[in-house]
């Protein structure tokens, strides 16, 4: 890899850690209710939307409570989205008069956004309308980040609260992380990819001229011959802003962040691929701040960033290395030009080999699922980290609220498993862990892998599922797993060369949608309600600190050795076969 290359990353990461802390303190005080001066006039707003909901802001609720008004929310969000899809037709906003959208991929869709996974089996600019785009997808991009940063926010007033059964009010909470955190980022970078190049017009799309008439065969012996083309456009910019802070990853077109009307420049890929770890790495130190202990929030970002590096070098390093066949094929004189051109086959050529692996590993290790290059094209080795970055669980930085939950259920074991070493009761900061929060640990940590491998198990042994396989063997294998990885996990991000827009794949993701998203904040409330009932004990010469260089090892470890026992088999029948073949071994 040249210095262009490693300065790259190195200018990523800095940027991504140092606007992490300031954004980290700002959302502590935006939950705490202290909000800064330079936000404050928006509160009359804020308490205005409370009384028009007949919301009673200093209520607060039980986890039980706080989760059924997540699950009802969630709901009517997925019923709009589905009534937008089925009505398009009949409705404004629709120059080109898309046609209504099929059932079942009305209700992938529709699930889709609700949970925060933005799975698209569909072409954004041939599918949906102006109308259903905003007011439907881009809508829940907004409200589905919002429910994950309110669920975290319980998660964490579960370890301040001290026998209480209250964690906060979740319409509070939504509506903060909505109106202070989410909407403002979003303006401010929506207005700066305008600047570069991204579309936000109403206007219907442009049929222009080819500057050089293209020759395309209709039979044997008769030729057509096209001199115009149809550019789609329209209010791209806006859903393109919050689908990446917000870690959702739908794009407004079918290619998504490769398309030069959605991620046109180099600074552009920049800003997009900033935005998508930003708030998930910020919320660390939000986290600790909010625990009164700074620390613990710096140990858990230091724990994910770690993870983010080490498997981003993988893949990066697999992109560089390139295709050995290629030498074998007669399409290279010498290995070395294999090492200095690396693999850029499905890539595009403003963004390189390095912008895309990079993307492709901060996608994934978040729970967004946006691309600006094809996965599908990847080396086999390439492909499998951004495969098991999403089965590791979304953990490391995740979605919006959601990652850092999911990390802290990780913790939780961590601590149990140190605790059963030392023969103490584990606690973790100041709550003892006892048996009711392992068990809902456990359900939390097994339900995404069990949604994961049994749904592709079905889809290889069923006729729907097999025939919408386009590359036969270990690659179609891991197009599967890869599918049923990004929607049970909540990433959205596909290997593509699936078929995967029939009913059975519509219906079968999206189940695992529902089924990964919503028992595990289940779970995680539970696990929060749990904590606050209890009181907080005092540190003692036998409490593990989790502030520590050893616990991050230590939490980095549970993280690894859960997602290496669980999908490690099925690695090995995809990506692995599949990288041996490349190497021509037998």
């Amino acid at each position: 890899m040249t210095e262009n290359g490693y300065l790259q990353i190195g200018q990523y990461l800095a940027a991504l850690l140092l606007l992490a802390w300031p954004l980290g303190l700002y959302m502590a005080r935006v939950y705490a209710g202290e909000l800064p001066a330079y936000v404050r006039w928006l509160r009359p707003l804020e308490n205005g939307m409370y009384r028009l909901a007949g919301i009673m802001a200093e209520e607060g609720m039980s986890w039980l409570r706080y989760a059924l008004a997540f699950l009802i929310f969630n709901l009517l969000g997925l019923l709009v989205v589905y009534a937008l899809q089925r009505l398009q037709l009949w409705l404004p906003l629709n120059p080109q008069g898309l046609a209504n959208v099929t059932p079942d991929s009305a209700f992938n869709t529709a699930v889709s956004f609700a949970s925060n996974t933005n799975w698209q089996g569909y072409g954004g600019e041939t599918t949906m309308s102006y109308l259903t785009q905003m007011l439907g997808l881009n809508v829940q991009n907004f409200v589905s980040a919002a429910g994950g940063m309110a669920v975290l926010v319980a998660v964490v007033r579960g370890f301040t609260q001290r026998e209480k059964e209250n964690i906060g009010n979740f319409w509070v909470d939504l509506v903060r992380s909505t109106l202070y955190i989410l909407l403002p980022l979003s303006l401010i970078l929506a207005v700066v990819l305008v600047s570069q190049g991204v579309v936000q017009t109403f206007a219907p799309s442009h049929t222009v001229e080819l500057v050089q008439p293209l020759q395309t065969a209709t039979g044997i012996e008769t030729r057509q011959t096209i001199t115009q083309q149809t550019i789609a456009v329209g209010p791209a910019a806006s859903q393109i802003a919050i689908k990446q802070l917000g870690t959702n990853g739908g794009g407004f077109f079918n290619v998504n962040s490769a398309h030069p009307l959605e991620n046109p420049t180099p600074m552009s890929n920049f800003l997009e691929m900033l935005a998508i770890l930003l708030i998930p790495a910020a919320l660390c130190i939000t986290f600790g701040k909010m625990v009164g202990d700074i620390r613990q929030g710096v140990a858990i970002l230091s724990a994910m960033t770690i993870v983010l590096v080490g498997l981003g070098a993988v893949c990066v390093g697999a992109e560089q290395a390139g295709n050995p066949l290629f030498e074998r094929l007669g399409l290279a004189t010498q290995a070395s030009d294999l090492s200095a051109g690396g693999n850029m086959e499905g890539k595009e050529a403003r963004f390189g080999i390095v912008n895309s692996a990079m993307w492709a590993t901060a996608t994934t290790a978040a729970s967004n699922g946006s691309v600006n290059a094809m996965h599908d094209s990847f080396t086999p080795l390439g492909g499998m980290v951004p495969m098991w970055l999403m089965q590791l669980g979304e953990v490391i930085f995740g979605g919006v609220g959601s990652g850092l939950y999911g990390m802290l259920v990780f913790a939780i074991v961590a601590v149990f498993v140190a605790g059963l070493m030392i023969g103490r009761t584990p606690e973790y900061l100041g709550k003892k862990i006892e048996a009711f929060e392992v068990k809902m640990a456990a359900i939390a940590i097994l339900v995404p892998p069990l949604v994961v491998l049994l749904g592709a198990a079905i889809a290889v042994v069923v006729a729907p599922g097999v025939a919408g396989i386009a590359n036969p063997g270990a690659h179609g294998f891991s197009e599967i797993l890869y599918a049923f990885s990004s929607a049970g996990n909540n990433n959205g991000s596909a290997f593509a060369g699936l078929s995967a827009n029939t009913p059975f794949y519509n219906g079968m993701l999206g189940f695992a949608m529902l089924f990964a998203r919503y028992w595990l904040v289940i779970a995680v409330l539970a696990i929060a309600g749990s904590l606050a009932a209890k009181k907080s004990i005092p540190a003692s010469v036998g409490t593990l600190p989790t502030h520590t260089p050893l616990f991050v090892l230590l939490l980095i470890g549970a993280v690894i050795v859960v997602g290496a026992l669980t999908f490690l088999p099925a690695l090995a029948l995809g990506p692995v076969v599949e990288h041996l073949q490349m190497l021509g071994v037998r």
